[in-house]
């Protein structure tokens, strides 16, 4: 399942592509639970990894890409030494205003809980300014 593209001195970097349609989270389930065996993830890394990614990927299938099949959502991991993991999750979608969502905090607004959970579970998230993209840093 994990589809090693490059294997540098200090980099190795992996590939995911995957069709806009909900079955795609077993697929990052299955990529997380590979890539927590192999660099032997602690059980708070896993669910912060596993939490951010599908709550990423999801918002990229459903906001992003409308579940429309002929578009996908890409999920692309830089790992740096063994110590620093970079996921950069992209769709094919117009994108989003980051600071147009509600205040997540209120009970009344379900909106952009997710991209808050990322924001307070990632070491690092970096939206691109078009709303398609997200950077994630987790150190291991």
């Amino acid at each position: 399942m994990i589809n090693q593209i490059e294997n540098l001195d200090i980099t190795s970097v992996y590939r995911l592509q995957l069709p806009s349609n909900t079955n795609s989270i077993a697929l990052v389930e299955n990529f997380i639970d590979e890539l927590s065996v192999k660099f032997g993830f602690s059980d708070l890394l896993y669910a912060n990894v596993l939490t951010c990614l599908s709550e990423a990927v999801v918002n990229g299938i459903i906001h992003g890409n409308r579940q429309r099949p002929d578009k996908k959502v890409y999920i692309n991991l830089e790992v740096i030494e063994e110590k620093q993991f970079i996921f950069t999750i992209s769709d094919e979608g117009e994108g989003f205003n980051l600071n147009s969502l509600p205040d997540t905090r209120a009970t009344e607004n379900l909106t952009g809980r997710g991209v808050f959970l990322i924001n307070k579970l990632a070491d690092q998230c970096i939206f691109n300014s078009k709303g398609n993209e997200v950077e994630l840093h987790f150190k291991i």
